[in-house]
């Protein structure tokens, strides 16, 4: 029985009821893939565009996505300054006729963290075209608020680095920036298994953007619908306000009154 019904999720003009938003990559077929969005309760899907061939032998991408049940979010993986992630923005755009783009400028090959100004530059000039502009950044309320201040319709705060696995490792600066935003906050990159899903949206952030911890797993299916369940646990835990911490016992029935009770 659901005893909470939610707002929406709302993105510039666009609203969701799911507040998990999955991935394309890794996953070990096609079917695989179709198989853990369905599970996963998803109603947005992100593309790397510059990945996507429409002349590919069996089918493209595109083709294993029911797009009459899932928003595409075409995102500028792979661009590494603000002019290919621009251009290849503007070539999802006219590909998939949709203004919204997931925003990638990678400024390390490493460790695959962004290029903070280059992502400042692209953002802007983005906006400026016209575009719903979610952009990819690391765990920095200060690059957040300036992103903001640019016209984007959300932060995509990094919770780890991309396909780590490794949680929420700042949780300080996730709230931080969530505390500060007026925009959505979607926690995107380092989501590993349902407890870190739990955890971030106990957080307060409002989506959580996942693709390895899905696709990756042994069964990537039952994993997307934990990763589901997780976060909806996670928001429902978080607007329900949680006890106070404390430091001592505190009885769940008061040992005042009862019988034998010693006294002072």
């Amino acid at each position: 029985m659901q005893i909470f019904e939610d707002t929406p999720l709302r993105i510039g003009a666009y609203e969701f009821r799911s507040r998990l938003i999955v991935g394309t990559g890794k996953y070990p077929s096609m079917e695989a893939m179709q198989a853990a969005h369905l599970a996963s309760g998803a109603e947005m899907v992100t593309v790397a565009i510059r990945r996507v061939n429409l002349g590919e032998k069996g089918g493209s991408l595109l083709d294993y996505i029911d797009r009459s049940k899932m928003t595409i979010l075409p995102n500028t993986a792979g661009c590494f300054n603000a002019r290919e992630a621009v251009a290849t923005a503007q070539l999802a755009r006219e590909l998939l006729e949709t203004d919204l783009i997931k925003l990638e400028v990678i400024g390390d090959t490493q460790t695959l963290h962004p290029d903070t100004r280059e992502t400042l530059i692209a953002a802007e000039e983005l906006v400026a075209d016209g575009f719903t502009v979610l952009p990819y950044i690391g765990d920095d309320p200060v690059a957040c608020a300036q992103l903001e201040a640019l016209g984007c319709a959300a932060v995509m705060p990094l919770a780890a680095p991309i396909g780590s696995g490794l949680g929420i490792c700042n949780p300080y600066t996730i709230r931080i920036i969530k505390e500060r935003a007026g925009v959505p906050v979607i926690v995107d990159a380092g989501v590993g298994t349902a407890s870190d899903a739990a955890v971030a949206m106990e957080l307060g952030v409002d989506a959580l953007l996942m693709n390895t911890g899905i696709a990756a797993a042994q069964n990537p299916a039952a994993m997307a619908e934990a990763m589901a369940l997780a976060t909806r646990a996670g928001r429902l835990a978080f607007l329900s306000g949680r006890m106070e911490k404390r430091l001592y016992a505190n009885a769940s029935s008061p040992m005042q009154g009862l019988i034998g009770t010693p006294t002072a």
